[in-house]
């Protein structure tokens, strides 16, 4: 239910807060006060168009914000979803759940489930055809348990025909893809990657651009070896010799220095050889180019890195298989969707039966309720019609049909139907459906338009039934209504500066009974008072 609402810059409301309380909450007051603004702006929370025109003179933007408690819904914190809604004179919006936010149609599929509006500039529910027929489950409940078992195999369904849709299209784009497949993996397996070889290429690669440095460098080490540092030692060696007899450190000096000049000549050895071997021709260079180029093309096309291709290349291997095998798993699929297809169709031929059938008892009920309302001539008829395509429920469409008057014709209640009409059509199914019904909020507007004495009674009556399943908010212009009230709501305006402001009061036991009388008669006087308290007294607790 809302437990508070908050509603800012709407027409003439600059500012009011208004805490509602669970069952029938009845807001009256005076003409063009703004009791309709407060439908609009739920409306507005509720993700329906907004226009700028409604602004409030001479301010930036409009604000409002539910407090919603709802204990066992999935986003509720504490028990609580904080739903808020702010337009821009600009034009820009933000809506938000819980501080999140929202786009507006996110916003307004989240509210489809909380709150069902009825009045003269509502998008109703009911002209929508599409909900028709959860109105008919919801009446059917748990005799309709099949439809567990439907959507079962209703999900395996899609699942089936999704796999099927997979399966590459028909037989030219299978082939068409074996085609491209084949191709991929041919062009990888003739290439023979290596891991680490594009590392090892690189090297080398990098050796050839450099191999006129290298050589110039090698040259100059290779002479200074071979020329210089290991002839001196030679020398040095031979001068050591003729003394290390006379002294033990002479003796190991020239062991050092003989060690050193094998290592020199070692490493000397070794700068010749790679003198030669830094010999590249073009051939040799071409074709490391070559090599690169191939593997730089294949990176571009199946992975960054050569590991990642060669898992490519296995992936694209499985997949040619499967579609070289696909016949005969598609032809397995399709015989299991065929045993699937089969089991459905029961399935929606025995909902198809049990809707037929309840759908009379409650166009019945329903037609039972409009007598009360003011409605004696008025016969919904419900259509239940079978189509050829599986739904998620079932194979059926529901839609409800009207005749408002004796020798015309039916037509679908979204055709012919006037606002005041949906919203007693609307409380009629509401009564009907009132413990089954699973949207917590209803609002409505101008569902006394037209109606006066046992009507408006019947009404009243209808709308106390439903508020214990569901929290009412109400706008009325009707005594016998405001009398049923759980809580009672005052909205006046007044002027201050030059400037219309709407105000709302909650009213107490002593205020309802004057606001009852006020718009019973027009006066607060002892007659109207006394006419009052008998309405209250007719409130059943």
């Amino acid at each position: 239910m809302i437990t508070t609402l908050h509603i800012k810059n709407i027409g003439i409301i600059e500012e009011i807060t208004i805490d509602l309380s669970r069952g029938l909450n009845v807001l009256t007051g005076e003409t063009g006060a703004g009791k309709t603004l407060m439908i609009d702006a739920l409306l507005i929370l509720s993700g329906e168009r907004f226009s700028k025109e409604m602004i409030r003179k001479g301010e930036s933007n409009s604000f409002i914000e539910a407090n919603i408690y709802l204990p066992d819904h999935p986003q509720a914190i504490d028990g609580n979803i904080i739903i808020s809604r702010e337009i821009n004179i600009n034009g820009r919006n933000l809506c938000k759940i819980n501080g999140r936010m929202v786009t507006v149609n996110e916003l307004k599929e989240f509210m489809e489930t909380i709150i069902e509006i009825h009045g003269q500039n509502a998008n109703q529910m009911l002209l929508d055809n599409q909900y028709h027929l959860s109105y008919l489950d919801g009446f059917i409940g748990e005799k309709l348990e099949c439809k567990n078992e439907y959507n079962t195999y209703y999900e395996a369904y899609c699942k089936i025909e999704k796999q099927l849709k997979e399966n590459y299209g028909d037989e030219k784009e299978r082939e068409r893809k074996l085609d491209l497949l084949k191709y991929q993996y041919e062009e990888i397996k003739q290439a023979k990657l290596k891991n680490n070889e594009e590392e090892e290429l690189d090297a080398q690669r990098r050796i050839m651009l450099n191999s006129e440095k290298i050589a110039e460098n090698l040259k100059q080490t290779d002479i200074a070896l071979s020329e210089n540092a290991i002839d001196s030692i030679s020398v040095s060696i031979r001068a050591l010799e003729k003394i290390e007899n006379i002294d033990e450190k002479y003796e190991k000096t020239t062991s050092n220095l003989k060690n050193i000049y094998y290592e020199l000549q070692e490493i000397a050895r070794e700068i010749s050889n790679s003198r030669e071997e830094i010999d590249f021709n073009d051939e040799d260079r071409n074709k490391i180019e070559e090599r690169l180029d191939i593997i730089h093309n294949l990176k571009r096309k199946y992975g960054n890195t050569i590991q990642e291709i060669l898992e490519y290349k296995e992936k694209i291997k499985e997949e040619i298989e499967y579609i070289e095998n696909l016949e005969t798993y598609t032809n397995q699929l399709k015989e299991e969707k065929n045993k699937t297809v089969e089991k459905m169709q029961k399935l929606a031929d025995k909902m198809h039966n049990i809707r037929e059938e309840k759908a009379i008892e409650l166009s019945q009920k329903i037609n039972e309720e409009l007598k009360d309302l003011e409605m004696k001539n008025a016969k919904i008829n419900i259509k239940v019609e079978k189509q050829e395509s599986f739904s998620k429920t079932g194979t059926d469409t529901v839609t409800f049909y009207i005749k408002t008057n004796l020798g015309e014709d039916e037509k679908q209640l979204s055709k012919i139907a006037s606002g005041g009409e949906i919203s007693r059509i609307m409380l009629g199914i509401k009564t009907v459906l009132a413990d089954t019904d699973e949207v917590p909020i209803l609002i409505f507007d101008e569902i006394d338009t037209g109606i006066s004495g046992k009507a408006a009674n019947s009404v009243a009556q209808k709308l106390h039934h439903i508020a214990n399943k569901h929290q009412i908010l109400c706008i009325s212009h009707l005594p016998n209504i405001a009398a049923m009230a759980d809580e009672n709501y005052f909205i006046g305006k007044t002027v201050t500066n030059e400037r219309t402001n709407t105000s709302i009061k909650r009213l107490n036991e002593k205020e309802t009974l004057q606001e009852i009388a006020r718009i019973s008669s027009g006066e607060i006087n002892e007659i109207s008072l006394k006419y009052a308290q008998e309405l209250r007294n007719k409130k059943v607790s």
